[in-house]
């Protein structure tokens, strides 16, 4: 069973992915911001990270560079409400990019073709 860290500072989308991604047979984590996020991805060893941009205290880009420099073969999908980050550099460096959104048809679509890619369970 693959595990997903969910990193969103809002907590209804954290348990609206946690419950629909538990329902596909997924384990979940969850996490507010980027507050020690690259010792809990140590910790946790997750098969793969959705990551918000947009947060209060963190800069999902900023934040998409440090894992990518710690843990470089760890699939990332960036989930924001935007569309506009896409002309940021940085973004070029995730798996792949959902638009926020209640349904959740794509997420899942995305993290099926990023755990296949990776070759996780």
């Amino acid at each position: 069973m693959a595990k997903i860290l969910v990193v969103d500072d809002e907590e209804h989308i954290r348990l609206l992915y946690s419950e629909e991604l538990k329902e596909e047979g997924y384990d979940v984590i969850t996490a507010e911001g980027g507050h020690q996020l690259l010792e809990r991805i140590e910790q946790e060893n997750p098969d793969l990270v959705v990551l918000d941009i947009k947060m209060v205290d963190y800069n999902g880009l900023d934040l998409l560079q440090d894992i990518r420099n710690k843990f470089y073969d760890l699939p990332v999908i960036l989930s924001t409400a935007y569309d506009t980050f896409k002309e940021d550099m940085k973004s070029i460096a995730a798996d792949f990019y959902v638009v926020k959104s209640f349904d959740l048809t794509e997420l899942k679509k995305k993290i099926q073709m990023a755990l296949e890619a990776s070759g996780a369970p």
